[in-house]
């Protein structure tokens, strides 16, 4: 054809700036946008084939080649797919995509947020522009009797067409890179954003540096392929080692045989997989290779725990795989990472519209083609369509903890502990989420069994023979009647106490235990709004940790220690100087202990929330009752005190009992352990005198 000169159709000279500026956010994009056309054009052609439309030569083999060039400050990206014609190059280069740019300019030139691009305007080409000042494309058709083309533009909108010197089929793009780009010729930075961008496309990508020193390898003879290049064949002999034998003789023992071997130019690797796990069906996939593709993606060495594959193809296309990672709640942020594909093609990390919000917390990958993506692939379109997507992953995610609880029950409470985070989360931030997980939740208890809530509740509450009324004739009508009445009432509460710190609460323990009482452990930073939840939603529940009060259970019920409580609130108060002491006096079953703290648990979250949200300037008394010491009516410390209160030492006591109720409690400030020391020191004295 005739060199011709042309304008590209977009009625104004300012479209390039605008990709440059904000199209895309980052400039390395551009790497995945000229692959995946190559990509594409691979498809289509494969498929053209299958077709019948076309046929590959014999030896051909379908690939990507990336080549930069340091010195001359180039990339070139050479595909082997259907390339195009003079007219193909006319419509989908310089009409920008059936001058759908003309309506785009109008709309958008104005606009500074991506995510204001709405539709497909096939601007990926021009990604180019953000890193070259010139941009080259030399074409080769399929179609019989095509001839090569040749197009270049700088970047404005000016371009030149014309025949071309390409041979074999397919599209070469040269980049002429400016100056505030040249490390994208860098193989090393190719590598890198290659890697990122396109590790599992479905097309073998080649890197490689122009003028570069062949490399080659060696390999065994039996190991040559067919397009192997063979440089020499090479033999090695045998090699022996002089050792001793059984009756302490040396002699010469062959340790290798002889080899031939081949040395050849070094094979490309390609940096794609072009068939990645999460494209397998599950039933293919071992756990050998599942624990791989976590080691390769997620550069993660510790195992996961266990993982879920996610296989759909209706309503919509949706692939990928959710690894539970295993996370040292100590040293670790909770952070995960989900790549998200469309169509083997690497968008972004943790869209936050397509996973829902504690799923971001696993490592995993989701491949969804059907993602309604805006130009520059970084924000969606559709939020109906992609709110479904989030529901489906949230709800095979329940599927697989629910269904390892019922069937795999020892593997899952294996796993607990590391996951309840994540399922607790879940249950905050989605009510389905909540609603299929909710009798599944374990919680674990002072002898280390997993219970769920129904467990818990069952252990909880205590129905006593007198409770039981038996029904018989004479009183059915008065029994039944009281039974209503009794519906109608509100409900009573079953109280689950719960362990925030094992060793700090030891001694109420070791309390429960000693009178067959239960606890459950609840000590990450997210039980506390979690049960608060859970209290929303079973009405029937009520969470108290296990120094919010003086159970029944552990006190001896009958006496009256009125009379106590009075005077040792006195002697307290004044030893203690705090006027505004709660003081209660108990009968504990358990005569060792002196005293206990108590702060009830309406007041105790209360000073949390505030806490959480630094309200350090209000004063917490405003929510009611502060910590209640609670003394032992038969501990003798406390008798001692109680009969000796005149007593030099008794001071000195007070304080000590009051210090001791408060370890078991919370950390003493280092004033209180500084004070708690001394006076130790001092009691240890007065005993060796």
């Amino acid at each position: 054809m005739a060199s011709k000169r042309g304008t590209l159709s977009i009625n104004s000279d300012n479209i390039l700036p605008i990709i440059k500026k904000w199209m895309y956010s980052d400039h390395d994009i551009f790497f995945r946008e000229l692959i995946s056309n190559g990509c594409d054009a691979i498809t289509k052609l494969k498929k053209l084939e299958v077709m019948g439309e076309y046929t590959f030569p014999e030896d051909h083999k379908n690939k990507i080649q990336v080549i930069v060039n340091p010195e001359e400050k180039t990339l070139k990206f050479i595909d082997t797919g259907l390339g195009m014609t003079a007219d193909e190059v006319e419509e989908y280069i310089t009409q920008i995509a059936f001058s759908g740019a003309t309506q785009f300019l109008e709309k958008y030139k104005d606009k500074t947020n991506e995510d204001q691009i709405i539709g497909h305007f096939g601007l990926g080409f021009y990604s180019a522009f953000m890193v070259a000042d010139e941009v080259q494309i030399d074409t080769l058709s399929y179609k019989e009797g095509a001839t090569a083309v040749h197009w270049s533009s700088d970047g404005g909108t000016e371009y030149e067409i014309g025949d071309g010197n390409r041979t074999e089929v397919g599209t070469e793009i040269t980049l002429f890179l400016n100056e505030e780009s040249v490390e994208f010729a860098n193989e090393y930075r190719a590598r890198e954003i290659i890697e990122k961008y396109c590790s599992f496309m479905p097309v073998e990508i080649f890197l490689s540096k122009a003028n570069a020193p062949q490399e080659y390898e060696t390999v065994e003879e039996s190991e040559v392929k067919e397009d192997d290049v063979i440089v020499e064949h090479i033999h090695e002999d045998a090699k022996t080692e002089e050792k001793e034998n059984e009756n302490g003789e040396k002699e010469i023992v062959e340790i290798s045989p002889a080899k031939e071997m081949v040395k050849i130019h070094k094979r490309p690797v390609s940096l794609s997989d072009t068939n990645p796990l999460w494209m397998k069906h599950p039933n293919e996939c071992t756990e050998e290779e599942y624990k791989a593709f976590y080691r390769k993606v997620f550069m993660d060495y510790k195992e996961p725990l266990f993982w879920i594959h996610l296989n759909m193809d209706y309503p919509f296309n949706l692939k990928g795989i959710l690894y539970f990672p295993k996370i040292n709640m100590e040293y670790e942020s909770i952070e995960g990472t989900i790549k998200l594909y469309n169509n083997q093609v690497f968008i972004a990390d943790n869209i936050k519209e397509v996973i829902p919000e504690f799923l971001m917390l696993l490592k995993g990958v989701i491949d969804c083609p059907d993602l309604p993506l805006n130009v520059s692939r970084s924000a969606l379109q559709n939020d109906g369509f992609v709110k479904k997507i989030s529901d489906y992953i949230s709800k095979k995610v329940a599927d697989k903890l629910s269904g390892m609880c019922k069937t795999d029950r020892e593997n899952y409470e294996k796993y607990w502990d590391d996951i309840n985070p994540f399922i607790k989360f879940g249950c905050l931030k989605d009510t389905k989420f909540s609603e299929r997980m909710m009798d599944y939740i374990l919680y674990k208890n002072i002898d280390g069994k997993y219970l769920t809530l129904e467990d818990c509740i069952k252990e909880n509450t205590v129905e006593t023979p007198e409770d039981q009324e038996v029904l018989t004739e004479e009183n059915k009508e008065e029994v039944l009647e009281e039974a209503k009445e009794e519906a109608k009432k509100e409900p009573e509460k079953t109280s689950i106490y719960y362990v925030t710190d094992e060793v700090q609460q030891s001694q109420y323990i070791n309390m429960f235990k000693e009178q067959n009482q239960d606890a459950v452990i609840l000590k990450h930073n997210i039980d506390s709004p979690f049960i608060s939840h859970v209290e929303q939603v079973k009405e029937n529940v009520k969470f108290l940790r296990i120094d919010a009060d003086v159970t029944d259970a552990v006190k001896e019920e009958g006496k009256d220690l009125e009379e106590e409580t009075k005077t040792l609130s006195e002697i307290f108060k004044k030893a203690l100087k705090k006027e505004n002491l709660t003081i209660k006096v108990e009968s504990l079953k358990n005569e060792k202990v002196s005293s206990m703290m108590t702060i009830s648990e309406e007041n105790r979250r209360m000073q949390e929330m505030m806490k959480m949200y630094n309200m350090y300037g209000m004063d917490p008394s405003m929510f009611g009752g502060q910590e209640t010491l609670v003394l032992n009516a038969n501990n003798k410390l406390v008798q001692y005190v109680l009969e000796n209160k005149e007593n030099e030492n008794v001071d000195i006591l007070c304080e000590q009992l009051y210090d001791l109720a408060l370890i078991s409690h919370r950390q003493l400030t280092p004033e209180e352990m500084t004070k708690f020391v001394a006076r130790s020191n001092e009691i240890m004295l007065l005993l060796a005198k």
